[in-house]
């Protein structure tokens, strides 16, 4: 496919996306279409999915590209899953998927760059925990890949325990609306409960990033 059938096919669930965009992406090693003899991008299908992948990582988790592109290098190995696999709904799937992947402590090791020290830490301070048989799922090794880079600014796992507290009082506050619709009886009251719980979650995440983002801009004086 060329550039513009591939922007055509993105722009029905992600209308801002552009040419620039996609080039850009490709510049970061995101994305690797091969050239015709001439010199012109063809892309795969797999590409495209691997552009979804990175496009919906971006818009619902706000994940940055250096810890986007660790996960990708995780599944090109072979140790998570790739773009149909962890497509940017965290432990969702998506129809057609096999599921989420579940992964062993070495597994989460390997895929996110966190030391066992490190992993213990997290632990400790509530950030994650394993499930049954000691396994976790894609949704540990995000945030894990989130905290091994913000290890880089020399924020520790301890630092962090203010933003598992934050998100508990979310959670709660989340909690609070959306219980009564799944105590109805209508058949479809768990549909609409999930599809609330799942925009409510998506503006809470885009609310925290502008409060940051706004705090962030007092401290540099912009």
């Amino acid at each position: 496919m060329s550039i513009g059938t591939v922007l055509g096919q993105l722009r029905a669930e992600f209308p801002d996306v552009t040419i620039s965009k996609i080039r850009f992406l490709e510049s970061e090693g995101l994305v690797l279409p091969g050239r015709t003899p001439s010199g012109y991008r063809q892309f795969t299908a797999a590409d495209v999915e691997r552009l979804r992948y990175v496009l919906r990582a971006q818009r619902d988790q706000y994940l940055p590209l250096k810890v986007i592109k660790q996960q990708l290098a995780a599944a090109d190995r072979g140790e998570s899953p790739g773009p149909r696999g962890l497509s940017g709904h965290g432990a969702c799937g998506e129809p057609g998927d096999d599921g989420p992947r579940s992964l062993s402590r070495e597994d989460l090791l390997a895929v996110t760059g966190l030391s066992s020290a490190t992993l213990v830490e997290l632990e400790e301070f509530g950030l994650l925990k394993p499930g049954d048989g000691g396994v976790y799922d894609p949704v540990d090794a995000e945030l894990g890949a989130v905290v091994k880079a913000m290890a880089q600014f020399g924020i520790e796992p301890r630092h962090l325990r203010a933003y598992r507290a934050a998100a508990d009082r979310e959670v709660g506050l989340l909690e609070q609306i959306v219980t009564p619709l799944y105590r109805q009886r209508d058949g479809r009251a768990r549909d609409r409960a999930d599809q609330a719980l799942r925009e409510l979650a998506s503006l809470s995440v885009a609310l925290h990033t502008l409060l940051v983002k706004m705090g962030l801009r007092r401290v540099s004086g912009g």
